[in-house]
């Protein structure tokens, strides 16, 4: 019998970490940090700090019939430098919810491309989650394919001062490869759709 990918894979193991005590150090509407004391894997006392986001990531990669795609360039506060990135933002999963949480997720997708591009779609596809920094931050992040494209006039958020720009697919994965795109579900989610779409 042929073995699949998943056959392949190691096991899951026990978590090695005992947390003695917990309290959080920091709150925002969008993060809260916390501070877990703990036994570490080697037996010994020790602390881990956790950023948890209160929001879900959330990345678009818009393709036309012609692979064309639509960049969102705006300076990054914590950087303290100008990025190139898909469009995305955060979406508010509720529990419960009428609504289930793929639904909730690809409602936070269409909404966050409407707002930074003016971009709306009819076909939509799932094609990765990423957990973003998993040593410091639980942040877990969704890409989405859009395509059947429909084009109105954007409505970012006060806190956005955003550029657009339409290129190639093709262009977008160069940009990866050469560093000019760092964002990592960018860098992701531009790869990925360049792989499905056979330009890697």
């Amino acid at each position: 019998m042929k073995k699949s990918l998943e056959d392949n894979l190691p096991k899951p193991t026990q978590n090695p970490w005992q947390i003695l005590h917990s309290r959080d150090i920091y709150e925002n509407p969008w993060i809260k940090v916390r501070e877990d004391k703990v036994i570490n894997p080697s037996g010994k006392e020790g602390i881990y700090g956790t950023v948890s986001f209160k929001n879900k990531a959330i990345g678009i990669v818009p393709i036309d019939e012609e692979g064309f795609t639509w960049l969102v360039g705006q300076y990054r506060y914590p950087l303290n430098e100008y990025s190139w990135e898909i469009p995305m933002g955060g979406g508010k999963v509720v529990f419960p919810s009428s609504k289930s949480f793929d639904e909730q997720i690809l409602e936070a997708a269409q909404r966050e491309l409407w707002e930074e591009t003016g971009i709306l779609a009819k076909k939509w596809t799932k094609i990765a989650r990423i957990h973003t920094s998993n040593s410091v931050t639980d942040e877990e992040g969704f890409v989405f394919i859009a395509e059947d494209l429909i084009f109105e006039n954007n409505a970012p958020e006060e806190t956005e001062q955003l550029s657009i720009k339409k290129v190639h697919l093709s262009i977008a994965l160069q940009w990866v490869l050469n560093d000019e795109i760092t964002d990592a579900i960018s860098m992701i989610g531009i790869m990925k759709a360049c792989k499905l779409r056979g330009i890697m």
